[in-house]
């Protein structure tokens, strides 16, 4: 294949220039830098998704809040800012610029609000934990007074830190250090939205519920993705960072010999969300980070929907879900998977039911031990992906057939059904961990 070159202003390194291969024949356009948005000018705020970008730019594309007038761009600073303006958008075009940190576990004050400040009707995590241990309570769903106070105390939480996002929007960073703190952007039934210049931090779930039914020994699980497109289209998320943060999960205690999970997704796609395009992000420090469809049973919201494009995002010290897919077609193409030793790691692409993913052109920085029959887990019989151009530790590697070599009982095909034709820029996977490491999350919009 033929190799174009993009050269690095500024670059002094031996990697002094990076590769690119040409998009397929029927996605012809101009390459251009990181991130990158039509009609930006000055003011990234205005940007608007480029041209056949991935599928957020499918059917009418994302513009977002770019063509906000007077009185719909607005800064904000604090969590009653945030809230206030978000109600206000209606679906006029609106910008709404995050200065500094906002933490959403505050009063309308700006007071700081602890796991204490929404417990109600009783609930303590020693009462809980005393009352169903499994040693006494047994396998059954937990139930009666002290679950319905903990799903009591959940809603407190859940009016404070799940923030609604409306159509025509762009949420973006003000300066390079803007910061959600402990918050979700609930996109819900929404269209034409923009996200970028963001570090989502820490959405915790106070009151995680044990379910003693999930897996072999049960599980503890939690609400609050730091971004959530529900049954949304035309969604643009470019330059942010995702981050545990303070609150890392292997600093997390266990219960009932289960680790205490106080956090769900990163970003999720789910019940019909649809054409969305994810660039130069980065996820990090995370468990069950990118879920794209929720449920096998979810085939009438999901089936033809659920398409999505991931592009030159960093996945670093992440678990699981990178993404996990159900039933979309969904381009992943050009990201950096970076392990450190020691990080704890289960597989990157999830393959669920009627999933066709397509994952080309894309590096693996794996620790020893783990190697490519480890970046893919099959879910669900009969399903297949595309997987071409991949590299693992700076090698070629066929990950399909590695896969099929080390789990012979459970085959996966290698043909998702379907090839992408909305790519601007792919990048060779020997210059991915340059290209992406470098410019990749939020602060680093250019």
């Amino acid at each position: 294949m033929h190799l174009g070159r993009l050269a690095l202003a500024g670059c002094a390194t031996a990697l002094a220039t990076v590769a690119l291969l040409p998009p397929p024949a029927t996605a012809a356009g101009t390459a251009h830098g990181a991130g990158a948005g039509r009609g930006s000018g000055s003011d990234p705020a205005r940007a608007v998704l480029p041209a056949r970008d991935g599928w957020g730019a499918a059917e009418g594309g994302v513009t977002g809040g770019s063509e906000a007038r007077r009185g719909h761009d607005i800064t904000v600073s604090t969590r009653a800012e945030l809230a206030d303006a978000l109600a206000r958008t209606g679906d006029e075009p609106t910008i709404i610029r995050i200065d500094g940190t906002i933490d959403a576990n505050t009063d309308d004050a700006g007071n700081p609000l602890g796991c204490d400040d929404y417990a109600t009707d009783g609930y303590s995590l020693d009462a809980y934990l005393a009352a169903y241990d499994p040693a006494t309570w047994g396998r059954d769903d937990p139930s009666g007074p002290l679950e319905e106070a903990r799903a009591a105390s959940a809603a407190l939480q859940k009016e404070r830190v799940v923030l609604p996002v409306g159509s025509n929007t762009t949420i973006i960073g003000a300066d390079d250090d803007a910061r959600l703190l402990g918050a979700t952007l609930d996109v819900r039934g929404a269209d034409n939205v923009i996200v970028r210049n963001l570090t989502f931090e820490d959405s915790f779930d106070c009151f995680p519920q044990w379910d003693p039914t999930d897996g072999e020994f049960g599980e503890w699980n939690s609400e609050y993705d730091s971004l959530v497109l529900y049954g949304s289209t035309h969604v643009w998320v470019d330059h942010n960072t995702f981050t545990d943060g303070r609150r890392p999960d292997a600093e997390q205690p266990r219960y009932f010999g289960r680790l205490f999970q106080q956090h769900d997704g990163q970003l999720d796609i789910v019940r019909g969300a649809d054409l969305v395009t994810a660039s130069w992000n980065v996820f990090t420090e995370h468990d069950k980070t990118i879920l794209i469809g929720n449920s096998d049973g979810a085939s009438a919201d999901d089936r033809g929907r659920l398409r999505a494009t991931f592009h030159h995002n960093l996945f670093h010290n992440v678990t699981e879900r990178a993404p996990r897919v159900r039933y979309g077609q969904v381009d992943v193409y050009s990201n950096h998977f970076r392990q450190d030793e020691g990080a704890a790691y289960g597989y990157s692409f999830g393959i669920g039911i009627e999933s066709a993913l397509v994952a080309e052109y894309n590096a693996f920085t794996l620790p020893d031990g783990l190697g490519a029959a480890d970046t893919v887990h099959r879910w669900t019989p009969g399903t297949s992906m595309t997987a071409r151009g991949n590299w693992v530790n700076h090698r070629p590697a066929d990950l399909v057939a590695a896969h099929n070599a080390a789990n012979p009982d459970a085959p996966l095909g290698d043909d998702a059904g379907w090839r992408p034709e909305l790519r601007r820029q792919v990048t060779h996977p020997v210059a991915v961990p340059f290209v992406v490491d470098h410019w990749a999350g939020a602060g680093r919009l250019r």
